[in-house]
């Protein structure tokens, strides 16, 4: 029996980042209906084609913008639960980094881009779901754990967590999201919805390593994390799809950090 026999929402799903990895190994995990979004239509085509290539009994629904903007959003799904009729798993993605500057340096429209994208967007898309859960019946299976009405799952980061110089937008931002994913956990705890969220170190996607400014400007996290290597996308996935299943069921509020042990460092 799958551990995913419902319906998986991806945000940020473009490419060959957490997004794409986690589509992807929910399709893998068994998983036949999933929905994915991103900013990129080109690059978010290529991950459907990806996974109906290997997985051809897998129904994709995609479609194409901005988890910044409410009325994309609120359309996106609607247009999901439209074919699907409803969200189990919801993984939000959907992120940037920001430029590399002390706060009296930064302009205002810099921070506006990055917290409307990390933090709103992810409250927007979050939002969304949790709208749609509270509509539909929990399920349940024979391995005697709790119902579930559904499961959301935020992607914040390390720096959520811990301070780093010249980033005091993109830290905050993904610290809003952490507090963000304990407030939703307690609201929602009630309703049968499960709300976590990842905190990843470096991974190596192409918004780590597209340019060598970005990727000197990295190495100092890397070589603090005591495995002294970036992430795979795929190991945040699975830690994605851990967290929405059943057998994460007593874990509510938690921010799970995945970064090779650099917050200990």
């Amino acid at each position: 029996m799958t551990l995913f026999p419902g319906v998986a929402v991806v945000t940020g799903a473009a490419g060959s980042g957490i997004g794409a990895a986690t589509a992807t190994a929910f399709a893998e995990a068994g998983c036949k209906r999933i929905a994915i979004t991103d900013w990129n239509a080109e690059l978010l085509s290529k991950t459907h084609s990806s996974i109906t290539e290997r997985w051809p009994e897998v129904e994709i629904y995609s479609e194409a913008g901005d988890i910044s903007e409410e009325d994309f959003v609120s359309r996106f799904m609607a247009n999901v639960v439209g074919k699907f009729g409803r969200v189990d798993y919801a993984v939000n993605c959907a992120g940037v980094l920001g430029q590399s500057q002390r706060s009296h340096e930064m302009e205002t429209t810099e921070f506006d881009r990055v917290n409307k994208i990390n933090y709103r967007g992810c409250w927007l898309s979050s939002r969304a779901e949790l709208m749609q859960m509270l509509k539909q019946d929990p399920t349940s299976d024979d391995s005697g754990r709790a119902p579930q009405r559904g499961a959301v799952v935020n992607i914040a980061s390390q720096l959520g967590i811990v301070g780093r110089p010249t980033a005091p937008h993109y830290c905050a931002s993904k610290a809003a999201v952490i507090s963000m994913t304990q407030c939703d956990a307690i609201d929602y705890s009630r309703d049968n919805i499960r709300v976590n969220c990842l905190c990843p170190g470096v991974i190596e996607t192409p918004m780590t390593t597209s340019d060598q400014f970005t990727r000197d400007r990295l190495a100092p996290a890397i070589n603090i994390a005591p495995m002294g290597r970036m992430g795979k996308p795929q190991e945040i996935a699975d830690s994605a799809l851990f967290l929405c299943s059943n057998r994460a069921s007593f874990i509510q509020g938690h921010a799970l950090v995945v970064d090779g042990g650099y917050i200990i460092n």
